[in-house]
């Protein structure tokens, strides 16, 4: 029964791989599966009739309503021109400098990812409207289209992120099955306002890590990140440029600090915090004289359409984990890990690797709902493995993923938008070295898992 469980997972990343939609694999594979099963007797239907409650317990989570309010405001903000406006701003102020123009996609980038926390919208926006700008102004294809990738890239591990509003979801059942499996019968819950305040700080240090790499490259190699000549730079006294970085910077920071705020002063609840940022986004695109009900009416009908994306994804994702405990999938996963050499750390090490490689034929959803809820209960009942500490791994590793040559998800967003002089090779040479801060960071987590714990300790005790 076992040996079903993982021929049916294989199945479905062939069938991934093969491009069919997600969704209907997941649940379609899974199906058959337990048909088959049934028909040789090792695989009883009966199991399927709890579908229907879990599938209302997806339906009514409180917590996944945050997602289409989420999925509103960054796709408002990506239309009401706050990344152009930001990018223009940042150019003028950094501009001067070498590297300056990298550092302020950078700075761009880290912002759009806590204002939308959209990977595929901020990399092509980022993608449409820097990269001509760097390429024109004498920056090599593949510094620039290694700072863009990684720069929207951070949407995965910068709070307000969709990928931690999932995984706090499933990794706090996880976190319950884990303890209750150990004899705890009043177990201890992880909240997402928990991922959000634990990502907060590696977030911002990957970002330092960017600048100082861009800074280093301006040093050793001037001629790849040339400063904006001052001809090109609009002339500006120091109080219309402070009054100019005010104006643009001032209303998206409002904005982050009031969805963040609530959330980690215990204020809100992610969705209520949500449905904040959603009105927020309203009254920035009306502040900014971008709102219209043509731009009001598009926005709607790309958040619903990505929200019935995600909420179909839940389904089959459901139906998949169901059949696959059926089979003994969890017990033989369970089994497998805890026989590894190397205990807790060559365990995490595999199901990192194990993500790491799925990340190039699945989206973060679907490893979020087909992959966590499998492994999640078995490494939380490992010792020194905490859920908020391994949800930041995990978003990290899938920042990695989306990032490498030649399967990751932000290489192919951006090579559909970038002009055709620009290599498919120079945006994998671009991104090589952030593949390398991302691993570095990884491991800088690993060796001191505080710099995750630290502020939600503080903040939650």
């Amino acid at each position: 029964m076992e040996w079903m469980a993982l021929a049916m997972f294989f199945t479905v990343c062939l069938l991934l791989l093969a491009g069919y939609p997600v969704a209907m694999t997941l649940g379609g594979t899974a199906l058959a599966y337990a048909f088959i099963g049934e028909m040789f007797g090792i695989f009883d239907l009966d199991i399927l009739t709890a579908l229907p409650n879990r599938l209302y317990g997806i339906e009514t989570n409180q917590t996944l309503i945050a997602v289409p309010l989420f999925v509103f405001m960054g796709v408002m903000l990506e239309r009401c021109k706050v990344a152009e406006n930001l990018l223009d701003t940042m150019a003028m102020l950094f501009g001067p400098l070498r590297g300056g123009l990298g550092i302020s996609v950078t700075v761009v980038g880290m912002l759009l990812a806590a204002s939308t926390g959209i990977v595929g919208a901020t990399v092509v926006t980022m993608g449409l409207l820097s990269l001509p700008t760097m390429l024109r102004r004498g920056y090599s294809p593949s510094v620039a289209t290694g700072t863009i990738c990684a720069s929207g890239t951070l949407g995965q591990i910068i709070p307000p992120s969709i990928i931690l509003v999932l995984l706090g979801d499933v990794l706090s059942s996880a976190y319950q099955q884990a303890q209750l499996r150990a004899g705890n019968f009043s177990p201890d819950t992880v909240s997402v306002g928990d991922l959000f305040a634990g990502a907060l700080f590696p977030g911002l240090v990957l970002v330092a890590l960017y600048i100082i790499y861009l800074s280093v490259i301006a040093i050793l190699r001037p001629s790849s990140t040339p400063a904006i000549p001052q001809e090109e730079r609009q002339a500006f006294s120091g109080g219309e440029m402070a009054m100019r970085v005010l104006k643009v910077l001032i209303p998206p920071l409002l904005l982050i600090v009031a969805v963040l705020g609530s959330i980690m002063a215990g204020a809100a609840t992610p969705t209520e915090a949500a449905s904040v940022g959603a009105m927020g986004a309203i009254l920035l695109a009306i502040g900014q004289g971008e709102f219209t009900l043509t731009r009001l009416r598009e926005t709607v009908r790309q958040t619903t359409l990505v929200t019935c994306m995600v909420f179909l994804i839940f389904v089959g994702a459901a139906i998949f984990s169901l059949v696959f405990r059926g089979f003994g999938g969890d017990e033989a996963v369970h089994e497998m890990l805890s026989n590894l050499p190397g205990g807790t750390i060559g365990a995490v090490a595999l199901v990192m690797l194990v993500m790491f490689l799925l990340g190039f034929i699945l989206d973060f959803i679907e490893i979020t709902y087909v992959v966590v809820p499998i492994v999640g209960p078995v490494l939380l009942g490992m010792e020194g493995v905490g859920p908020v500490w391994l949800g930041v791994m995990i978003a990290i590793n899938l920042q990695t993923s989306f990032l490498t040559p030649p399967f990751g998800f932000a290489l192919f967003y951006l090579r559909g938008v970038a002009p055709p002089e620009v290599k498919t090779t120079d945006i994998y040479k671009g991104v090589f070295p952030f593949i390398l801060i991302q691993l570095s960071m990884l491991g800088l987590l690993a060796l001191w898992p505080e710099l995750v714990t630290w502020l939600p300790d503080v903040l939650y005790g």
